[in-house]
């Protein structure tokens, strides 16, 4: 599984022209569920990802987690993380895992940092989004279960 977080002021998701999620403070996380994946893996990512000390503390130090500063997430479903680029021109997707088992995964992400007693919103998973973000730092950070 692999995640991309970037520590936001704000973001937002739109379809086609409607918001359907919007977070102040906190991380936006887009999230590939590859083929071998599982839910143990998506809650031990969630975990991670709402234990992660990516915000600045009083001395300017990225020391605080997500519940520490009463971060929100927003969580999109991005399955270009799994590109293969290393032939060609053309990026290649074939370790992505197939769409319904994704998106099983993709929500079994966002449970598992409600579990953690994060305030979740969420994208429409296989939707053509919009995604707005204002990036604080901007600090952005890659999460590879395989790593």
């Amino acid at each position: 599984m692999r995640l991309l977080l970037q520590r936001v002021s704000s973001a937002q998701v739109s379809v086609a022209g409607d918001v359907i999620g919007e977070i102040q403070e906190g991380l936006l996380v887009f999230v590939c569920a590859m083929i071998g994946d599982t839910d143990a893996i998506a809650q031990k990512m969630a975990r991670k990802v709402a234990r992660l000390r990516v915000f600045n503390d009083e001395h300017g130090k990225m020391n605080l987690s997500l519940g520490q500063v009463s971060g929100e997430v927003l969580v999109v479903s991005q399955f270009t993380l799994a590109a293969d680029t290393r032939r060609g021109q053309r990026p290649g997707f074939s370790r992505a895992m197939m769409p319904s088992a994704a998106q099983e995964l993709c929500e079994a992400v966002a449970r598992s940092l409600a579990d953690e007693g994060v305030v979740v919103r969420m994208g429409r998973f296989g939707a053509d989004m919009a995604v707005k973000l204002v990036n604080d730092g901007p600090v952005t950070v890659w999460l590879d279960s395989a790593e």
